[in-house]
């Protein structure tokens, strides 16, 4: 267990340069000793990520890892705990956001999508439960998107994997509440800053001064603050949108 005096650990799967590379960020510069994974292909990108945020003080851990190995899942989880300290907050950010027509959307893309969009979750937060139920504390949050409400053309597997995680929360809310687990469903409703937003949308700038385009930073905050809440009765089903798209 690592001997450097933190709030304990903090787990982000799926940490890219966007919103899981922010909320680890927010987690580490917080004082959680924060691991962050992806697939051991991307690992050299996760490492650059993780030497950033160790350069503005934070502890990171990266590892490789698919989340939708049973196997693997098991052994993070165990190593955490082992190597690192009690995990108290586990963040779920896979996104699989593919588009196919119905048509041309085959059986491995469906079962690949919903593979790590649903049940990945479902082994990040079985796990999660495994460790933070007998302390009777911690937080599991999972990020949402709009397909998480509804299906538009071209979405059906993402659609599908979104809407069976945002169910998957709302049971283990209603089962791990009660006994001092926080968790929370966050859908990310609209454009989000980064690499994919700049490559396809061709007014963002624009978009951004207008506060139209939800930012990473602000995101992370959220997830920082839904943990701080420590709500263990109910679940908050949060949705973020840009200020001009709620009204």
């Amino acid at each position: 267990m690592s001997q450097t005096q933190t709030k304990g650990a903090c787990l982000v799967i799926g940490a890219g340069d966007g919103v899981g590379g922010a909320i680890a960020r927010a987690f580490a510069l917080d004082g959680y000793e924060t691991v962050i994974t992806r697939r051991a292909r991307n690992l050299d990108q996760l490492e650059a990520l993780a030497d950033g945020i160790r350069a503005e003080g934070g502890i990171v851990h990266a590892r490789g890892v698919d989340a939708r190995s049973e196997e693997e899942t098991i052994a993070l989880f165990a190593e955490i705990e082992r190597e690192i300290g009690p995990l108290e907050v586990v963040v779920f950010n896979i996104g699989a956001n593919v588009r196919f027509g119905i048509e041309e959307t085959t059986a491995r893309v469906f079962s690949k999508v919903w593979e790590m969009a649903c049940f990945a979750g479902f082994l990040a937060g079985r796990e999660a439960a495994k460790v933070m139920v007998p302390r009777g504390r911690g937080t599991i949050l999972f990020t949402g998107a709009t397909a998480s409400l509804r299906g538009r053309d071209g979405f059906a597997a993402f659609a599908a994997a979104k809407a069976g995680l945002r169910a998957l929360a709302q049971s283990l809310a209603r089962e791990l509440g009660p006994k001092g687990i926080h968790v929370a469903h966050v859908i990310c409703d609209g454009s989000i800053d980064g690499v994919f937003s700049r490559q396809n949308i061709p007014d963002l700038e624009r978009r951004l001064a207008e506060d139209r385009v939800l930012k990473p930073a602000d995101i992370a905050q959220t997830y920082l603050d839904l943990h701080r809440q420590r709500r263990s009765a109910w679940t908050h089903e949060l949705d973020l949108r840009p200020w001009s798209e709620n009204w």
